[in-house]
């Protein structure tokens, strides 16, 4: 090397040799001078690390930087201990120029310093109290907060504690107090350097998003949350292996949470979401430390305290975020306790109810519930304690989003209730939906701290809910659809071909040729099983794009889309005619039905969808006109059929109006004293011409034209007015009754309990002695409605009596379910003769009907009477009551007053 020319101005040469043989290091050769006439020492310095002008990307992060310094005269440099940087001590003879070489252990020199001795030593000892303050109260803060999540158990604790670490362990480090701890050498920590500047990015990342509860606005930001922190937990690791581009990837990261962070927070205190109000001095403080460092690491600022000053922002930091976190934990723990009395009143309360106590805190994320639910639900009890997580995890998938919404709402606006109800997974894999009602509850600064609220169990009212309104539409016993729904397929199949050109919609009408002598012969249970096989055999000839449904008790009615060809129509109904024709297996017997069916197939013109319906009704009439067992197609002079039909029509109207029908009454007779002990009220039809008409025959027909309930109407009126009159003109016993049919019609609507209250509320003695008989199957039809208005009924103080028990499906349940007071057995279990019943097993059902009826307290009326050998059997069977042609046929009102006179007058 070429030395720098001495004092008499020549330039020599020197040779230095690497410390190691065989390497070729990098080296820097610079020379100094003592003009004075005195041997002065200084120190030269190389630091570690320096921060300014380390460079923000791809940074200078330290190392040791002089392995050996060889002068070209005088005396070799002594190196000196020192932690932070190389340090050598000069002697420079006076007058004397020497030239350095400085051997390095990188390319990299970023600066030099001569000192005097005594002043490096000033200059080291100036930061010593600085440094250990901002290290103690970083320390203090880390353990704090630590002890604050202990105490308080809020989730933003361990995060702003986690952050203080982070803070600690980067100044242990940059203030050279980690490295010796460790073992490592201050010139070789860039790893660990690199690696607390990736942690303080992730602490930071983790608080912003705990602190603002980012992740209760969606799910998904908590997964993304998630898969950001491993990525940065893998940027420390990876800083061991490239701590230069870890650095760069923290500080970029440190970056974009300010500036980001910034804005979130910006728009969701705009919102008035308190805790980002309160983090707002707090991260402009964050960006103007970002600012500062930016400009020193670029060499902007480049003096001895510019990265002291870095330090201590970060401590100040550490200050601001635990006072902004301690201040708003604090402020949510000022609630109202009230009064422990009102506690315990409403706590007995929610008892009482039945409803299960939701309480969701949102601080620590955790959700509290009545440990009844998990048994309602099935499950291990705590399953639903933890985590709002785990209960999205059991809320079925299409009310997670509308369960989720409803929650961030109410944080969101800070006021409000929620409504709503959710399924919610059982063990069986099965769903039990609850009504969710919930409020915020708002601390001391105003935010919302928790949402807590009441669960209750609708399962079994959704259930009813959704019967109810499918059996609204669909008929109870085949589960087609009914007439009303049928109308409106039927009217949006005739929209489509209208105005969209498709298939012309055939409708068919199925009507089973004298089912009702079927029903006589076999018994309603055994009736009610053919009409469902009759079903499943049409079905099976339809299409998938066609519609079945069932219009009244023995008629169907068919909606045919999937072909308008005639012929494959016409097909279509043979094969449904001669499928109704092959025997149905019933017992030791075959039943055998015909059907008669009409045809009407739709021609593009401006008919409804009734008259549609009306003219494969008319279709069917003339088939059955013609003998029955056929199919007939629609033809214009098939109205004239309706002519006779439409007369009794207008006759029946004429009736009701005209006062023809009346009131009949049948005795029903104690079989122990022989006596009267009560009358069923049957409607007969006084024709002036045809004389007098049974029930049978017109009743059908006033279902058909919507006139049972006016008829039902007129019944209730005339028997009450009648038993009123009884009432006041003999002294009847409390067990003297008179039974009153209903409709199907009357059960489904409110003016039979409108009627019912205003005659018991003008009488009230008559309550007493009115029984209200409805049959099974009418029950049936509607089950939750029928239990309404029994219970209504019964409440008013009315008896309730099952007709025709034992016919129907669910006898025994009914029984249990609806609160009646009297069965009736029908004619077919009690008559002897052969063709009326199945008389081998009518004996041991009518034992167990009467011995179930006087266990359960249940007084028992035996219909159909016709011989002493039938009344005999009833007495051996500890029957209380019969009626039938044995003891009286029906009869007029005063024609049974008369009867009365014998055992009730005054």
């Amino acid at each position: 090397l070429s030395t720098a020319p001495g004092a008499d101005g020549i330039v020599r040469r020197i040779e230095v040799l690497a410390a190691k043989e065989g390497t070729n290091p990098a080296w820097a050769l610079f020379a100094l001078s003592n003009p004075s006439d005195i041997q002065i020492t200084r120190l030269l310095v190389a630091p570690f690390f320096r921060m300014p002008g380390s460079g923000l990307f791809t940074p200078d992060l330290g190392n040791a930087r002089i392995s050996a310094l060889t002068p070209s005269a005088g005396l070799r440099p002594q190196r000196q201990n020192d932690p932070e940087a190389d340090v050598f001590e000069i002697i420079l003879d006076p007058g004397a120029t020497v030239t350095f070489a400085a051997e390095l252990f990188n390319a990299q020199l970023p600066e030099l310093y001569i000192w005097e001795p005594g002043a490096y030593r000033d200059y080291i000892s100036s930061f010593t109290l600085f440094r250990g303050t901002v290290l103690g109260i970083s320390g203090l803060a880390a353990v704090f907060l630590t002890i604050m999540f202990v105490v308080k158990g809020r989730g933003v604790f361990p995060a702003t504690a986690a952050f203080s670490w982070a803070v600690l362990i980067y100044l242990l480090i940059d203030f050279g107090v980690l490295g010796p701890l460790l073992g490592v050498d201050n010139g070789s920590v860039q790893p660990y350097r690199a690696a607390s500047e990736a942690g303080i990015a992730t602490t930071l990342f983790g608080f912003l998003f705990i602190y603002l509860n980012l992740h209760r606005w969606h799910l998904r930001f908590l997964h993304l949350a998630m898969a950001l922190s491993a990525i940065m937990l893998a940027l420390i690791a990876f800083a061991f292996l490239q701590p230069s581009i870890a650095a760069t990837v923290a500080r970029s990261i440190l970056v974009i949470l300010g500036i980001f962070g910034f804005a979130l927070i910006i728009l969701l205190a705009i919102r008035g979401y308190d805790r980002a109000v309160m983090l707002v001095p707090t991260w402009i403080i964050y960006l103007s430390w970002l600012t500062f460092s930016w400009m020193v690491l670029s060499g902007q600022i480049s003096n001895d305290i510019a990265q002291s000053a870095v330090a201590g922002g970060l401590v100040l930091m550490v200050m601001l975020m635990g006072f902004t976190t301690v201040q708003h934990a604090f402020a949510e723990g000022q609630v109202s306790l009230g009064s422990v009395s009102e506690i315990e009143r409403r706590a007995l309360a929610l008892t009482g109810s039945g409803d299960y106590v939701f309480d969701w805190n949102i601080e620590r994320d955790r959700v509290n519930v009545s440990t009844e639910i998990h048994t309602r639900l099935g499950i291990r009890e705590g399953a639903l304690r933890g985590s709002i997580k785990l209960w999205l995890d059991r809320v079925h998938a299409r009310d997670r989003d509308r369960f989720r919404t409803a929650l961030d709402t109410l944080v969101e606006l800070q006021r409000g209730k929620a409504n709503l109800d959710v399924r919610f997974s059982a063990h069986d894999g099965g769903y039990r939906v609850f009504r969710m009602r919930a409020k915020p509850v708002l601390s001391g600064s105003g935010s919302v701290s928790r949402i807590v609220g009441t669960l209750q169990d609708v399962t079994a009212d959704r259930a009813s809910r959704e019967r109810l309104m499918h059996d609204a539409v669909h008929d109870s016993l085949t589960s087609l659809p009914n007439k009303q729904l049928f109308i409106d397929r039927l009217e949006r199949a005739l929209i489509r071909a209208r105005e969209l050109g498709g298939t012309k919609p055939a409708v068919l009408v199925i009507n089973l040729d004298e089912f009702s002598l079927l029903d006589e012969r076999i018994g309603q249970s055994a009736a009610d099983s053919v009409l469902l096989a009759v079903s499943r055999r049409i079905s099976r000839v339809m299409q998938p794009m066609d519609t079945l449904a069932r219009t009244s008790g023995d008629q169907f009615a068919a909606i045919l889309t999937s072909s308008d060809s005639a012929t494959k129509i016409a097909e279509i109904a043979e094969t449904m005619r001669r499928g109704l024709r092959t025997p149905f297996n019933f017992g030791d017997q075959d039943v055998i039905l015909t059907a008669s069916i009409g045809i009407t197939i739709f021609d593009n013109g401006p008919a409804s969808a009734t008259e549609v319906l009306r003219d494969a009704e008319l279709a069917m009439y003339y088939a059955k006109r013609l003998g029955g067992d056929r199919i007939e197609a629609y033809r214009a002079s098939a109205r004239s059929i309706a002519a006779y039909s439409e007369a009794s029509e207008k006759d029946l109207e004429r009736a009701i109006n005209a006062g023809e029908l009346q009131v009949h009454y049948q005795p029903i007779y104690n079989i122990q004293t022989g006596k009267i002990t009560g009358a069923e009220a049957l409607m007969r039809w006084n024709h002036p011409s045809k004389g007098l008409i049974l029930p049978s025959e017109f009743i059908p027909l006033a279902e058909r034209i919507g006139m049972i309930e006016k008829i039902g109407r007129l019944a209730l009126r005339q028997a009450a007015n009648q038993t009123g009159d009884w009432i006041n003109n003999f002294q009847f016993d409390e067990n003297f009754f008179v039974s009153i049919n209903l409709s199907t019609t009357q059960l489904a609507t409110q003016s039979l309990l409108n009627d019912l209250r205003t005659m018991v509320t003008e009488n009230p003695l008559l309550a007493p002695h009115i029984k209200l008989e409805v049959t099974e199957s009418q029950v049936m039809v509607n089950p939750e409605q029928s239990a309404y208005v029994l219970s209504a009924l019964k409440a008013m103080g009315l008896g309730l009596a099952l007709d025709d028990f034992g016919t129907g499906h669910s006898s025994l349940s009914y029984l249990h379910l609806f609160p009646f007071d009297t069965v009736k057995i029908p004619a077919q279990f009690v008559q002897m003769s052969e063709n009326a019943g199945l008389s081998h097993t009518q004996g041991p059902i009518m034992r167990a009907i009467i011995s179930l009826a006087n266990e359960l307290g249940l007084k028992v009326v035996a219909e159909g009477v016709e011989s002493t050998d039938e009344l005999k059997r009833l007495r051996e069977l500890n029957c209380q009551m019969a009626q039938g042609f044995l003891f009286d046929t029906a009869m007029s009102g005063n024609d049974l007053q008369r009867k009365l006179a014998a055992q009730y007058s005054k």
